[in-house]
């Protein structure tokens, strides 16, 4: 038996699990989870209580050290954000959060300046106002921007702080907007355009690399840390046991729904450009040609509303009362920019109908129920675009990640896009980090024999398309 230690960090929540290879299959156990929030200033700006995450990340390894012994721990999270570090090593101010206004200005300021063409035919990244390349330049002329040597996003930064090591990973750096998608490579050529200091920007590693062992931090030293597909996304789309993988596709269904395929080459052309697809990179020479969609974040934001004012419902609770309400027909954009930040999100689902003349859901089954088939329609139309764009032709689904939980969801989105949609693994984030490790220390031979074995590690459930009821 070989044991591995997973460190996946999501935009509410974290864990530590500790993955053990044995007998033809993975298992999990978590040794630790934690919630975590931002934190929002006077002046609307947006951060991440980093001191805590990191806390609570070394509270977790050191609990996994109690009942294991890892050959190496490795660190997933969402992407796009990170930190300042400066010469002696120390992190410089607080971590923006992705959903922090700051960007919205220039954003426009520079796709204009620069050309959409320019940045997309290098990149093949959708235009995200939160993509890095736009945090970095609202950051131009704060302290932190001119006193850093170096940036590393967060499970770099996390591995900086373990190892010692400045060193990012592909995966995660392609959501930069950045990098090339052709080479792997930084595009220097689009961080001058950007007016950004190409002397901050670190050496890239490949998923599988070894960075170091952890330095500093009692019984968890001398422990390898090995760079999995730092990329949430990227580690859960290694944890899908695809069969055919030319006519299956994925939504990594969580707070942001990633609906796509996995490739062996980017698709960039003016078509997939006006439909925003983004080519993020993958494990072991791999494409993510995907597109963010709205997630659960919609109903959890609803939730958190009704919370506040003292009406407390469990997500089980409005999946039930959205069952109830599926005949209300009202359908929304999930992906509408008004949709974005935190706040209120009932009264913003609202006035969206109300300016579009539709009617407006009132009730929690109401606002469940537009929600959930809002968000299924809107993978049927991704899923339509990805078909156009590389001229595959889907037959499955697989939805995976905390919303493959989700039976309503799930028969809906088999519905809407008329495919057969299979559940599963809720944590393919987890096997993929895992997968990664094992790889690298030779315990497993390669990607596709991670993927058999993962198969074997859980669960799965079929949904295949019934009537339309989203419409």
């Amino acid at each position: 038996m070989s044991d591995f230690l997973a460190v996946d960090l999501g935009a509410t929540s974290g864990r530590v699990a500790i993955g053990r290879v044995r007998d033809g299959r993975i298992d999990l156990e978590i040794a630790h989870r934690f919630i975590h929030e931002v934190t929002t200033t006077d002046d609307g700006s947006i951060f991440w209580n980093w001191d805590s995450i990191v806390d609570e990340v070394l509270k977790g390894l050191n609990i996994a050290l109690r009942v294991s012994r890892p050959i190496s721990l490795a660190i997933d999270s969402w992407a796009v954000d990170y930190g300042f570090i400066d010469d002696s090593g120390n992190v410089l101010g607080g971590i923006h959060a992705y959903r922090d206004p700051r960007t919205e200005r220039v954003f426009d300021e520079l796709t204009q300046r620069i050309g959409k063409e320019r940045i997309y035919s290098s990149t093949g990244i959708q235009f995200l106002p939160f993509n890095t390349m736009y945090q970095l330049n609202s950051a131009i002329g704060s302290e932190e921007y001119n006193s850093a040597q170096s940036f590393l996003l967060l499970p770099d930064l996390l591995n900086f702080i373990l190892t010692g090591v400045r060193s990012t990973e592909v995966t995660n750096a392609s959501t930069t907007q950045l990098l090339k998608s052709s080479t792997r490579s930084w595009d220097i050529g689009l961080i001058e355009l950007a007016g950004l200091r190409t002397e901050i920007f670190t050496k890239l590693h490949e998923a599988g690399t070894v960075i170091g062992p952890v330095r500093g931090f009692g019984e968890l030293d001398g422990i390898n840390v090995i760079a999995t597909a730092s990329h949430d996304t990227a580690s859960a789309i290694a944890g899908i046991p695809f069969t055919h993988r030319e006519s299956e596709g994925y939504i990594s269904s969580g707070t942001w729904s990633l609906v796509g395929i996995e490739s062996v080459i980017p698709y960039i052309s003016e078509i997939s450009e006006d439909a925003n697809l983004t080519n993020e990179l993958g494990v072991y020479n791999t494409v993510r040609v995907l597109k963010n969609v709205a997630g659960m974040w919609l109903l959890e934001e609803c939730r958190r509303t009704w919370a506040s004012e003292g009406n407390i419902y469990s997500i089980p609770e409005l999946i039930s009362l959205a069952n109830d309400n599926l005949n209300f027909a009202t359908l929304i954009n999930p992906n509408d920019s008004s949709f974005t930040l935190p706040g209120d999100m009932p009264s913003r689902i609202a006035k969206y109908c109300i300016d579009r003349f539709f009617q407006p859901p009132v009730t929690p089954g109401e606002f469940a129920a537009t929600i959930l088939k809002s968000l299924a329609n809107a993978y049927r139309d991704t899923v339509h675009v990805l078909e156009s764009v590389t001229g595959l032709t889907l037959d499955t689904l697989h939805i995976l990640g905390g919303g493959s939980q989700i039976s309503l969801l799930n028969q809906l989105t088999a519905n809407a896009c008329q495919l057969k949609v299979k559940t599963g693994p809720v944590e393919a984030t987890l096997y993929g980090n895992i997968a990664v490790q094992a790889i690298s220390a030779g315990v497993i031979t390669d990607i596709a024999a991670a993927r058999a074995m993962i198969a074997q590690s859980f669960s799965s459930s079929e949904f295949k398309p019934q009537s339309r009821l989203n419409e």
